[in-house]
Formats: structure tokens, C-alpha cells, sequence
């Protein structure tokens, strides 16, 4: 597993366990540090998944708009927890981080539904994420 694909696995991990609430940067760190202290992980993906974490986290509502806006008759609230993160990730990354190429950014997004979502989550998200990435123009 490439560095990338494994600070994506673990940036979703921990934006799962900040879900449920507006976290601040103070209980965004101490969530992350948390992480690496009990799942030490891939050493080269650790920098990539603060980034996204941090990223994601702190543009949240900028992000769930835009999946509001894609996802239509879902409600964000509706949507299973993991999924919905695998979109804020993968939305934060069409947005933030265009040295990545969207064709990557959707692939690994559907990967991660494929291993953390349900029957029907890598569809889910490869649509969206597809509409999204339009609307941006990538």
C-alpha cells in the first residue's frame, strides 16, 4: 500500500472518530495523537493523513456543502457515517489538493467504501464524488 492510499485509510479513521460534532483545533489534534499513540501505522502516510484530517476537519462546512448540493435526496445526516467521511476526504482532497488527479481521488474514495462501507457505499460515493468533481471543474 502506496503512502497515500494508507494517510487516506487513516485520515478516515480519524475524521470518523471527530464525527458527531464541530471539533475544534484543540480536540483535532488531541484526536490525532490519539491515533498514531494507539495505531502506530505507516510511518511515510502520517504526514499526508494530518493533512487531510486537519484539511477536512477545518473546512467541514465548505465541504458538506458541497456534498449537500450532490447528493441529492440524501440527507447528510442520513447518510451512513462512514460513507459520509469517505466524501468529506475525498471532496477535501478535489478542492485542496489539485497536484492529485481526480481520476485518483474518486478511485481511492471508492476503494475505501468498498473496505469500510456497506453493499452499495463505493457506488454511492463514486457518483457523488463524480458530480462534485464536475461542479469543480476537474
Amino acid at each position: 500500500m502506496g503512502a497515500r492510499t494508507s494517510g487516506r485509510e487513516a485520515a478516515l479513521q480519524v475524521l470518523y472518530a471527530l464525527d458527531g460534532a464541530t471539533p475544534s483545533g484543540d480536540e483535532i489534534e488531541r484526536v490525532i495523537k490519539e491515533y498514531w499513540r494507539e495505531l502506530p501505522g505507516d510511518v511515510e502516510g502520517r504526514e499526508y493523513a494530518d493533512e487531510l484530517v486537519r484539511g477536512t476537519a477545518g473546512t467541514r462546512d465548505k465541504v458538506d456543502g458541497f456534498i449537500k448540493g450532490a447528493s441529492r435526496h440524501w440527507r447528510l445526516e442520513r447518510m451512513a457515517r462512514v460513507d459520509r467521511n469517505i466524501l468529506r476526504l475525498g471532496v477535501f482532497e478535489l478542492c485542496e489538493c489539485r497536484e492529485v488527479p481526480r481520476p485518483v481521488v474518486i478511485d481511492e474514495a471508492v476503494e475505501l467504501a468498498k473496505r469500510y462501507g456497506a453493499e452499495g457505499s463505493s457506488v454511492f460515493v463514486n457518483g457523488v464524488l463524480d458530480r462534485i468533481a464536475d461542479d469543480l471543474g476537474r
